[in-house]
């Protein structure tokens, strides 16, 4: 199959690679030219503009667009309206807030384009182990697509079948869903980040705990010395709580067990924040991931041990690098 993409940056540039590498073309923009001639020497067709992105597409034309939530993917998407024809789809797999998606999948649906929207984790490690995909949008168009979506997600692996499961749709099992109509698909990953947030600001609290147990303030017998990176180590074999998420720190304390190359300046990218929103709108008591989120406000203050290993764990599964050092 064949697909437009815009935005070659941490997560475009792999998206068109790991649908080349399984058959499909891929036709590709970027406003840094470097991306282009790179992704254009493994195979794509690389283009200077978007009117050149579409008219290098055949009807009908699909353009996923990896660019940043907000000014640059809305200002993207409009001018890729006026150059489609109907028909056509849009896919934004950014992290789009999902009322913005409700309003666009209207706006273009009166110009006879198809919205969707897919909520994308994966981060650098996508090229690799398959993106994980949560879509939005009507569910022909989602069908249509189905063999963009089936390449990029995981696939079943190595995990284990869930017990008992009985669906008939497959697709979950396989690392991607159609969530439903335009706006579910980022709704769910916004949830997804949220959750995120939480279960990262556990470990760096539970961590720096360990660490600080060798603190002047304790009885001298009551003081341990404990080596973080092993800890991490350990959990990972066995434990309730092994996890990427404890991979990822678990690399970060090998290389830097004091964590030394990290301010613990930590910046939040938006879906935490809406995800309070929606909780706040749905009446959803949610103080684990409220707290999480303004534990990162505090950190860009006052920065901990704990802070500094969840700039380490952003790192790891991002790519994400602090704005700022201490």
């Amino acid at each position: 199959m064949q697909l437009g993409i815009i935005g070659l940056g941490r997560m475009g540039g792999n998206i068109a690679r790991r649908l080349m590498l399984n058959g499909h073309t891929t036709v590709v923009y970027d406003r840094n030219e470097a991306f282009v001639k790179g992704l254009s020497d493994e195979g794509a067709t690389g283009v200077t503009d978007l009117a050149a992105l579409v008219a290098g597409l055949q009807k009908p034309r699909a353009v996923w667009v990896m660019l940043p939530a907000g000014e640059p993917t809305e200002t993207t998407i409009n001018d890729l309206s006026e150059l489609m024809e109907p028909g056509d789809v849009i896919i934004d797999g950014g992290n789009t807030f999902y009322k913005d998606d409700v309003r666009r999948g209207k706006a273009l649906a009166e110009k006879g384009l198809h919205y969707i929207d897919v909520g994308t984790s994966g981060g650098v490690w996508g090229l690799e182990r398959g993106y994980c995909m949560m879509i939005g949008g009507d569910a022909e168009t989602v069908r249509h697509l189905d063999p963009i979506f089936a390449t990029l997600a995981p696939g079943l692996g190595d995990i284990p079948r869930t017990k008992d499961r009985t669906a008939t749709d497959d697709r979950a099992e396989r690392g991607y869903i159609h969530a439903g109509p335009a706006g579910s698909g980022h709704f769910v990953k916004m949830i997804h980040n949220g959750i995120e947030y939480g279960m990262m600001q556990a470990f760096a609290e539970g961590f720096d705990i360990l660490k600080t147990k060798n603190s002047e303030n304790l009885p001298p017998e009551q003081r341990f010395d404990l080596n973080v990176a092993d800890i991490a180590e350990v959990w990972r074999r066995g434990s309730v709580v092994s996890s990427w998420l404890l991979d990822l720190t678990a690399d970060a304390l090998a290389t830097d067990p004091k964590l030394d190359g990290y301010s613990g300046s930590v910046a939040d990218s938006g879906e935490g924040r809406w995800t309070i929103e929606a909780a706040m709108e749905q009446s959803v008591p949610v103080p684990v991931l409220s707290n999480s989120l303004f534990a990162r406000f505090r950190s860009r203050q006052q920065s901990t041990y704990g802070d500094k290993l969840l700039s380490a764990m952003r790192f790891g599964f991002g790519g994400h690098v602090e704005t700022s050092k201490k």
